[in-house]
């Protein structure tokens, strides 16, 4: 949406003033360990970014604008890791066949060029969202199966929140148990029936076990 090509043209395209960010901190320059990862390109940064933004909004800000701890996004095998640099300058003298995962993997890129966020961005989502869902303890094992949240197992939901937003699904003691969109806005799901969706599945923890050869 317009918001997102917003946060990406101003974090990553345009160019950084004095003040701003280091865009070589998402792109970063070519290395002779290219053929282990590689940086992102715009196109493929632009992605990442748009998908991100859908769950933590301009809190994007908060993941690339660390002076005293600079991460950066870097591709390897078809999956995208935010990873920070002193580690993936140990990494570059990893040959490709060797390196199995370094830093946070936020999602891979298909056959097809598309990316798909994936159970692993949990963390980077869980500690930005803006929005949240948190379950009764009776509906957690029906979402860590991988179906929606219904209105019966609903605890709470951020104030505010609107419908189709990202959002991470917690459990009532505050775990982050997966991510989804919400199917109806906070104002709305104070009216449905128990039966109705609010909160579409994306991904859950239970994947780690149901796809453990995928998550490899």
């Amino acid at each position: 949406d317009r918001d997102s090509k917003h946060i990406v043209r101003r974090h990553c395209f345009a160019i950084p003033s004095r003040k701003g960010l280091d865009c070589s901190k998402i792109f970063g320059s070519p290395s002779p360990a290219a053929a282990a990862m590689r940086p992102l390109d715009e196109e493929e940064v632009k992605q990442v970014f748009e998908k991100l933004h859908k769950y933590i909004g301009k809190n994007i800000k908060n993941l690339i604008d660390k002076p005293d701890d600079p991460h950066c996004l870097r591709l390897h095998k078809n999956r995208v890791y935010y990873v920070r640099e002193e580690i993936m300058r140990r990494a570059v003298s990893i040959s490709r066949k060797n390196l199995v995962s370094m830093g946070q993997c936020l999602g891979k890129f298909t056959h097809s060029g598309k990316f798909t966020m994936t159970v692993h961005a949990l963390g980077v989502l869980s500690q930005h969202a803006k929005y949240k869902v948190w379950v009764k303890p009776s509906a957690e094992m029906s979402f860590l199966y991988g179906n929606h949240v219904l209105k019966s197992g609903l605890g709470r939901i951020t104030e505010n929140t609107p419908a189709y937003q990202g959002v991470v699904v917690m459990s009532m003691s505050d775990i982050p148990l997966g991510f989804g969109t919400s199917a109806r806005s906070t104002q709305e799901c104070r009216k449905l029936d128990p039966s109705a969706i609010v909160t579409f599945h994306q991904a859950d923890t239970g994947e780690y076990l149901r796809k453990e050869d995928e998550n490899m």
